[in-house]
């Protein structure tokens, strides 16, 4: 398949989609990334630190995005590009509202910019998500880079 334009992308928004946060997950993160605040994977803690559950760690909402089902094909699908060929340039969150195990998470992302370097030998797609909980409230927002090595 040939890759289409790049900049076709810009301002393209995804449909939304909807996840729900598993306490298992949340515990699962929080060990593998060392969490050392019992909160973040022991119920009885996060309640007696004044949680209704417990909260996600704060780079969880990646993971959270990356987990949940989408029902349209990906920017990268989209543009005709290997998987292999790309890479992970930059992150970055905004937090807004705590999340919690058994909140409904809704996405909906938009692409910011795209554009490339050394004569298209990179290309860059800056994209923006952001991310709604069961009652409207908007939990946080994450700007990620994408790099494709051409």
């Amino acid at each position: 398949m040939e890759q289409k334009d790049i900049k076709s992308v810009i301002g393209r928004e995804t449909l939304p989609k909807t996840i729900t946060v598993e306490q298992g997950q949340l515990q699962f993160f929080a060990k593998a990334t060392g969490a050392s605040d019992k909160l973040y994977w022991d119920v009885e803690a996060a309640k007696a630190a004044g949680h209704p559950a417990i909260p996600a760690p704060p780079t969880f909402l990646m993971c959270l995005d990356s987990l949940c089902p989408s029902k349209e094909a990906s920017i990268l699908a989209y543009l005709g590009v290997d998987i292999g060929k790309i890479l992970h340039g930059e992150q970055r969150f905004s937090y807004a509202e705590p999340i919690y195990a058994g909140d409904e998470i809704t996405f909906t992302s938009v692409v910011l910019d795209a554009y490339d370097k050394k004569g298209g030998a990179l290309q860059f797609i800056v994209s923006e998500a952001q991310a709604v909980n069961q009652n409207g409230k908007t939990v946080g927002t994450m700007t990620n880079t994408l790099v494709i090595r051409n």
